[in-house]
């Protein structure tokens, strides 16, 4: 039950610092567009040059494999990057400071080559996963996912490690599965509680909005429609940067308190 209270109290002062610095926000929004240009930088040339076609035919070109650890590490560093950006406003903030975006973005580039050196890892450790579920079975892809999970929980904290800890990327994982030790109970509660939270609100804005979509068709009023439709994307994509945004924060907060017992600011 401390653990539980402990959780709830995290996701308080989390929630507390995102009402506070609502311009957090911001660093989930330029992450997922970021990423949405990387994947445009590979997948363009690979589908105009045909090679995605052969991927579903079955054959795999021997260069296709370094290809994608140098897609994996770019995707990891803009996520980690932005990540670290999130996280080191959140830190000013529940250490009692005002941060700005240009706060965190200093942060993360004061950081960069160390954030680099763990998107190298965490692209090592994705490929090597991807290559083994390819060449096994169900139950290998089952095992192959628990070790995903695994890695995902143990890493966790690797980001805020690398923002307030004068460590390197290697130190910085084995750092944060360190402090999963003292702190497993939180992140899993914490994490897994505003999952089912924002699941359940998913849901909910889909089923109000699809209700509305289709009343809307059925009165035959295709504007209506379409501006509900229209509304409901807008809300899941702000759903989503809330979310982003509150997790980033809360792991901010669980590297504090893991640190000093308190996780700061509305805690």
């Amino acid at each position: 039950m401390g653990r539980f209270a402990r959780s709830w109290a995290l996701v308080k002062a989390s929630a507390a610092v995102l009402r506070s610095d609502r311009e957090l926000l911001v660093f989930p929004l330029l992450s997922a567009l970021c990423t949405l240009l990387v994947v445009a930088t590979f997948c363009v040339p690979l589908a105009f040059g045909g090679v995605l076609t052969q991927l579903d035919d079955g054959v795999a070109p021997v260069w296709l494999w370094p290809l994608g650890f140098v897609f994996y590490l770019s995707q990891y560093f803009v996520i980690f990057f932005f990540n670290a950006a999130l996280v080191g406003a959140a830190r000013i903030r529940l250490d009692g400071g005002d941060p700005t975006v240009a706060d965190g973005f200093r942060l993360a580039m004061a950081r960069w080559p160390q954030i680099l050196g763990y998107a190298a890892i965490a692209a090592t450790v994705g490929l090597v996963l991807r290559a083994i579920q390819e060449r096994v079975g169900l139950l290998g892809r089952w095992i192959v996912g628990l070790l995903g999970m695994a890695w995902t929980v143990a890493s966790y904290l690797a980001v805020p490690v690398l923002v307030n800890e004068d460590v390197g990327p290697v130190d910085a994982v084995k750092r944060s599965a360190e402090l999963l030790k003292r702190t497993w109970g939180e992140n899993l509660i914490g994490n897994g509680g505003m999952s089912l939270v924002f699941g359940l609100v998913f849901v909910a804005w889909l089923l109000c909005m699809g209700g509305l979509v289709v009343l809307a068709a059925s009165a035959h009023a295709a504007v209506l429609a379409v501006a509900f439709g229209v509304l409901a994307v807008i809300g899941l994509l702000l759903l989503g940067l809330v979310q982003a945004a509150l997790q980033g924060v809360y792991a901010a907060a669980l590297h504090r308190y893991a640190q000093t017992g308190d996780a700061g600011v509305g805690f």
